[in-house]
């Protein structure tokens, strides 16, 4: 009698291993993906130190390139070209308007 009811038991279990690997993966989907959700949404310091360094090499990057604009316009300007000395002042205040989100560099004042 006892052998009835255990050898059923004992011919089913090697087909439900596999089907206890998928369980256990559909169980812990839910929490892989969200952890990946959050990986992805959120932006670790070294991320964040990368992203304001670039953007603070862009700002260089313009405000140099304003910076020779301005003199070759004032070069004109000083040739008598009215247009350039309009051009000049225009660039100008767009130099003064991006300085303040440019640090300045320590001995260079």
């Amino acid at each position: 009698m006892r052998l009835r009811l255990v050898l059923p038991v004992l011919m089913t279990a090697p087909l439900l291993t596999g089907c206890l690997g998928t369980v256990v993966d559909v169980v812990t989907l839910p929490v892989k993906a969200a952890g990946s959700a959050v990986d992805a949404v959120t932006t670790s310091q070294s991320e964040a130190d990368e992203n304001r360094g670039r953007e603070l090499r862009k700002r260089e990057e313009k405000l140099g390139k304003l910076e020779r604009q301005y003199e070759d316009e004032m070069k004109d300007c000083d040739r008598g070209k009215e247009k350039a000395c309009e051009e000049a002042r225009r660039t100008y205040a767009e130099i003064q308007e991006l300085l303040p989100s440019v640090p300045v560099e320590p001995g260079r004042r």
